[in-house]
């Protein structure tokens, strides 16, 4: 079977730092300069591009594999690619100046390459060396945090077009050596560039972390560098079973309040078309969405369905947020909101759904119950419950994003957790629901779904 004229393989093994590797020869812009390349010359559907393991030519890469002929090319640059796809990809001719001809010679390469490598890892295991994967991960707060440091001094937006440090600095009211160092790690982050001594924007930082980016999430990702703080007490709150840091300063909550919204705004767009497609809208019209924070749920089912109307829960603080985005949305007449304490307060009566996303981390067992209970009195004769939140395996150690955010719950609130199906089954038939169903989703999260 042959679905593709042709199936190239390329090398992108990120290997230790001074070891050769195709990663470490700018393997990763090779494949995404080859992708456009490929689809700017209208082959993507004749050559299918798949990222692979080592080949092992590594002081020679990037390297690549054409099949069905096995050509193998080494030391491509981004520069070689309209040459290799118009030539190869697109008549049939292999570019000869970076084909490797001598198998034999290619086979003892790899061989030899091959031998070294467990020959390293040999003598990492026999020095009780910890794994490289495993170092990294305890590492990657280092990379978190300068990226995070440089949202907090807006960076990204201080570089623009292009700067020096001290230009840089200039603008963000820093320390000009410092801010030469923030830059030169962001750089090797890949998230700036730097050319005779100046600092640009990559195509990533350009488009997420610059004022007037088209799609600006720093106020989103601010809200990670908040967190900060209160995951540094995670061995405090193990110690005490709860959160070690909800006491703040006055001002903390305004602080919180808008990068928090942001943040949760951008998720629910994301998750909002499979929630929809999920749950659907025949006969629904009148919706409670509880705790509904932005809005981007209230918004996306309204606009899914012209006879619905939408009541939007929340603190005040929150709902003038969530004004803007339900005006800029031009659903104002159909979406409106209140005030209310989702902890305490009776949501009223007739309501055909009722939403409950990313709430119930937040709150203890026997919140999660009181808050069931309530929503199914808001309910009418055979509406429905939807929760949508992290859920997480049986024995709780997976997904591995629901694991670490019942962790996210513990430094953060007095009780939170994430919690798994058989917990949130259990807690809706006690409040009345029937037809129970677990939905999974694409992606971290998934639904709980009960009919009052």
């Amino acid at each position: 079977m042959q679905p593709f004229r042709y199936h190239v393989f390329v090398c992108d093994q990120q290997k230790p730092e001074g070891v050769p590797c195709c990663s470490a020869r700018g393997a990763r812009k090779v494949l995404d300069a080859l992708r456009a390349e490929v689809a700017a010359q209208g082959l993507a559907g004749q050559v299918q591009l798949t990222p692979c393991g080592s080949l092992g030519l590594c002081e020679r890469g990037p390297n690549l594999v054409v099949y069905p002929e096995g050509t193998w090319y080494s030391g491509v640059s981004v520069g070689d690619l309209p040459e290799l796809v118009r030539s190869h990809f697109a008549n049939g001719h292999p570019v000869e100046r970076l084909a490797n001809h001598d198998a034999a010679a290619v086979r003892a390469e790899i061989e030899i390459n091959k031998t070294k490598m467990l020959a390293g890892m040999q003598a990492k295991d026999a020095a009780g060396a910890l794994p490289d994967d495993l170092a990294q991960t305890i590492r990657g707060f280092q990379d978190s945090r300068a990226i995070l440091t440089g949202m907090e001094l807006d960076a990204f937006t201080a570089v623009g077009d292009g700067a020096s440090a001290e230009q840089a600095a200039s603008k963000m009211a820093t320390d000009a050596r410092a801010t030469g160092m923030l830059l030169d790690a962001l750089t090797a982050l890949g998230l700036l560039a730097k050319r005779d001594g100046r600092f640009y924007n990559t195509a990533v930082s350009a488009r997420y972390f610059a004022a007037g980016a088209p799609d600006d999430a720093r106020a989103a990702t601010m809200h990670t560098a908040n967190l900060w703080q209160r995951w540094s007490t995670l061995t405090d709150c193990v110690r005490t079973g709860t959160s070690v840091a909800r006491r703040e300063p006055p001002d903390a909550e305004d602080r919180w309040t808008e990068p928090f919204i942001a943040a949760m705004h951008r998720n629910a767009r994301e998750r909002a078309p499979h929630v929809l497609r999920a749950v659907g809208t025949e006969g629904l019209h009148h919706m409670l969405d509880v705790g509904g924070g932005s809005g981007a749920y209230s918004i996306a089912f309204a606009q899914a369905s012209p006879d619905l109307e939408v009541v939007l829960l929340d603190r005040p603080e929150v709902l003038a947020i969530a004004r803007r985005h339900i005006q800029s949305a031009g659903l104002a007449g159909r979406v409106t909101t209140r005030v209310g304490d989702l902890r305490t307060d009776r949501f009223g009566a007739g309501f055909d759904l009722a939403l409950v996303s990313a709430i119930c981390h937040m709150l203890g067992e026997d919140e999660n119950r009181d808050l069931l209970r309530r929503c199914r009195e808001a309910l009418a004769p055979g509406g429905r419950l939807v929760i949508q939140d992290f859920i997480l395996d049986e024995d709780k150690t997976a997904p591995r994003m629901a694991a670490l955010f019942s962790l996210n719950m513990l430094v953060g609130t007095e009780r939170g957790a994430s919690y798994n199906a058989t917990e949130y089954a259990t807690w809706l038939r006690e409040a009345g629901f029937g037809g129970v169903n677990h939905v999974r989703l694409p992606g971290p999260s998934g639904l709980m779904i009960g009919a009052a």
